[in-house]
């Protein structure tokens, strides 16, 4: 370990050298890429300096105790060598943390799907109300949302809605919010009383660029037709809405969020992008499942995660057993917790396989 942090190092303080240097300075692309390097290095190379420093000084302090003290000053070396023993132990653990493979992902935007699934009108209320908690965690990390698409029913649910998720390290969060989400409450469409369970799935996929996923033109079918809301009823008498097919794949991406053709088409090409980008990642992790699937699942959307019982104001997180009594604040986009919770899991999956 201490042989790849000394590598990791040397590398970090070269590439604060080639910053430096005019030539990189003038070049938008590699000035870019270091500083970019520099920065996923910086949390590893902070703490292996504090550990050298605590080595140091729990050397030095271990040194003193062969020599002839008071009773006073021994109990104070015993006391700094407990306190530098802990700290190093803290600082292995944060270290090996550190060390762990990243996702190549993590840094990078997202598109979210959200879809009403078993429950009809009160699977796309429930839809909507993931999408209102999305964003207000969205807002309280400093990231900006951008809607691409959205099917709405005459109750202002969602049947479908897409939206883009942009700042830093939105993947590394947000990744864990695939699958199932089921929700138990008397719906306001019910007149008895009687508490119904319904679903909405959601996807995260992170947003592929033009040079991960390259599509040509004549691999993609474009058509155009008049935007509708609610209830089918036309908004948009010019043909502004976009549907891109891609033949290949047989994948379809729809927006008609913009009144202009082209912005609509462009999102649409960005959400055909993730859903290309994500298919190819499901099809090379299916080859490994049964080896590398972790605890907190594997991202499908049809696979149940999370129940959320309004009567007992409950949610639970079923990959990891993890259960909070304040379910008006998850609503409102307080997922902190659970998604901390669930990273840890992620972690400490890793470690035990030794990856």
């Amino acid at each position: 370990m201490l042989d790849r942090l000394q590598s990791l190092a040397d590398r970090y303080e070269k590439l604060s050298e080639l910053l430096c240097d005019p030539d990189v300075a003038s070049d938008s692309k590699k000035l870019r890429d270091y500083s970019k390097e520099q920065s996923d290095l910086q949390p590893a190379y902070e703490a292996y300096t504090e550990y050298k420093n605590v080595m140091e000084e729990l050397d030095a302090a271990k040194a003193m105790q062969g020599e002839k003290l008071d009773d006073e000053m021994k109990e104070m070396v015993k006391m700094e060598i407990e306190d530098l023993t802990s700290r190093q132990a803290a600082l292995e653990e944060k270290i090996r943390i550190l060390l762990l493979p990243k996702d190549p992902n993590d840094d990078k935007n997202v598109i979210v799907e959200i879809r009403g699934a078993a429950g009809g009108d009160e699977a796309a209320l429930f839809a909507s109300d993931l999408y209102r908690m999305y964003t207000r965690y969205a807002d309280s990390q400093g990231w900006r949302v951008e809607l691409m698409d959205a099917n709405t029913n005459d109750l202002g649910g969602f049947k479908e809605v897409i939206f883009l998720i942009n700042g830093r390290g939105a993947y590394s969060k947000m990744k864990y919010e695939s699958g199932a989400h089921r929700v138990q409450r008397i719906p306001t469409t019910e007149s008895g009383g009687r508490i119904h369970t319904s679903t909405s799935t959601v996807a995260v996929m992170p947003e592929a660029e033009e040079i991960d996923i390259e599509i040509l033109d004549k691999d993609i079918r474009v058509d155009t037709f008049c935007s509708s809301g609610a209830g089918g009823q036309s908004v948009n008498t010019t043909k502004s809405a976009v549907r891109v097919t891609h033949i290949p794949t047989g994948i379809v991406a729809t927006c008609q969020d913009g009144k202009s053709q082209n912005s609509n088409k462009e999102k649409a090409l960005q959400v055909l992008r993730a859903r290309i980008s994500d298919m190819m990642r499901q099809e090379e992790e299916a080859k490994y499942a049964g080896e590398r699937k972790s605890k907190v699942g594997t991202g499908d959307r049809s696979e149940r995660i999370r129940t959320y019982n309004f009567p007992q104001s409950r949610v639970t997180d079923h990959r990891i057993g993890l259960t909070l009594h304040r379910l008006d604040q998850v609503m409102n986009g307080d997922i902190n917790e659970i998604i901390s919770a669930l990273s840890i899991a992620e972690q400490a999956d890793l470690m035990e396989k030794g990856e």
